[in-house]
C-alpha cells in the first residue's frame, strides 16, 4: 500500500493587512424616511444607524472588491502575484456561475490562483478567515486574499419598515499569510438550519420571474426578509456564548482582550454581547454601523479598517471577531491586529 506525502505548511498564520471600499453615496435616515413611516430618532434608537452607503451603478461587486483588495495588498506589502488563493464571501453576486473570485483574481494579477466564492451571509468573513488559516497551515496556500463584499441595496425593499434602514453596500478585504506565531486563533463556528426562515430571500429566482406566482401577475425581484425580534434575541445572547468559546479556544481571557469587532448588525446587539461577555470597559468596540449600516460579509473588515485608520487600535493587539446571520450561521475567532 502506498504512503501519501503531505505538503509541509506554516506553523501559523496571521492577517497581514486589511483594506476597504465604501460607496460614494451617503444615504441619511431622512432619505430613508421618505419611503417608510419612521423617523431619524426611531432608526437611531432601534439600530444605532445615522447613515449608510449605497452603491451607484458603476460600484459593482467586482469593482468594490478590487479596490478593497488593492488597499489590503498594499498595507500587507504583498504583490498580487504572490497570492495563490482568493476567497470571496458574498450573497449579492447575482450570477450563479462563474464565481466572482476568479475575475477578481485575474484583474488583480493573482495569476493562476485558486479562486472561489462562499455563501455564509454575515459570517462570511470569519468563515473565509478560518479557511485561509487552515489552507496556510496545511501547506495548500501561502498567501490568501479574502474579500467580504455586498450590494445589499439591490435586495432591500426600500418600503419595508423593518429592513429598509438596515442594509448597505461595501467591500472589505484582508491578506492572510504565514507566521511563526499564531495571529489567528481557532474558529468556533456552526449553524442552526431550523431557524433559516428568520432571515431569507423572499422567493427563489425561478419563482420571482414568474408573474403567475403573484396576485398582480407581475414578476417580483427577490428581497431580503428578516424577523427582527427573534434574530435580535438569538444574536444578542446565543452569540455571546460562541464569542466566549472563541476566546477560550484562543486562551484569551476577557481581561486580556484589547478590541471587540463583531459583525455590524445592530448597535444594541453589540452592546448586549459586550455586557454578556463581561468585557472590561477599556476594550475598544467597533461601532462602524453608525455611519456605514449593515454590510453583511463586508462589515467586519470595514470596521477593522476604520479602527486602524483612526489610531484607536494598534498592531499586535488581540481582537475578537464574530459574524452571524442568515442560515442561521455563525463563526468567531480571536485575531491579532495587523
Amino acid at each position: 500500500m502506498s504512503t501519501l506525502t503531505l505538503r509541509p505548511g506554516a506553523p501559523a498564520s496571521a492577517i497581514l493587512g486589511v483594506g476597504g471600499y465604501r460607496p460614494r453615496r451617503v444615504v441619511t435616515n431622512a432619505e430613508i424616511c421618505e419611503l417608510i413611516d419612521s423617523s431619524d430618532e426611531w432608526i437611531r434608537t432601534r439600530s444605532g444607524i445615522t447613515e449608510r452607503r449605497w452603491a451607484s451603478e458603476d460600484e459593482t461587486v467586482k469593482m468594490m472588491s478590487i479596490e478593497a483588495a488593492r488597499k489590503a495588498l498594499g498595507r500587507a506589502g504583498i504583490e498580487p502575484g504572490q497570492i495563490d488563493t482568493v476567497i470571496v464571501a458574498t450573497v449579492t453576486h447575482l450570477h450563479q456561475t462563474p464565481a466572482i473570485a476568479t475575475t477578481i483574481a485575474s484583474e488583480l494579477g493573482a495569476t493562476g490562483a485558486a479562486a472561489f466564492d462562499i455563501s455564509a451571509a454575515c459570517a462570511g468573513f470569519c468563515y473565509a478567515t478560518a479557511m485561509a488559516d487552515s489552507f496556510i497551515r496545511s501547506g495548500s496556500s501561502t498567501y490568501v486574499l479574502i474579500v467580504g463584499v455586498e450590494r445589499l441595496s439591490d435586495m432591500t425593499d426600500k418600503t419595508d419598515r423593518s429592513t429598509a434602514f438596515i442594509f448597505a453596500d461595501g467591500a472589505g478585504a484582508a491578506v492572510i499569510g504565514p507566521s511563526d506565531t499564531p495571529g489567528i486563533g481557532p474558529v468556533v463556528w456552526g449553524s442552526d438550519g431550523d431557524q433559516s426562515h428568520l432571515i431569507e430571500q423572499t422567493q427563489p429566482w425561478d419563482k420571482a420571474m414568474d408573474g403567475d406566482n403573484f396576485p398582480d401577475g407581475e414578476p417580483h425581484w427577490p428581497m431580503l426578509r428578516m424577523e427582527g425580534n427573534p434574530v435580535f434575541k438569538w444574536a444578542s445572547y446565543t452569540m455571546a456564548k460562541t464569542a466566549a468559546e472563541a476566546m477560550d479556544a484562543a486562551g484569551v481571557r476577557p481581561e486580556d482582550l484589547d478590541v471587540f469587532a463583531p459583525h455590524q448588525a445592530n448597535m444594541r446587539i453589540t452592546d448586549a454581547m459586550f455586557r454578556a461577555l463581561k468585557l472590561p470597559s477599556d476594550v475598544v468596540v467597533a461601532r462602524d454601523i453608525a455611519r456605514q449600516g449593515n454590510t453583511s460579509a463586508a462589515s467586519i473588515p470595514l470596521a477593522l479598517e476604520a479602527l486602524i485608520e483612526s489610531g484607536e487600535v494598534h498592531s499586535g493587539q488581540t481582537c475578537l471577531i464574530i459574524g452571524f446571520g442568515a442560515g442561521l450561521v455563525f463563526a468567531g475567532q480571536v485575531i491579532l491586529i495587523p
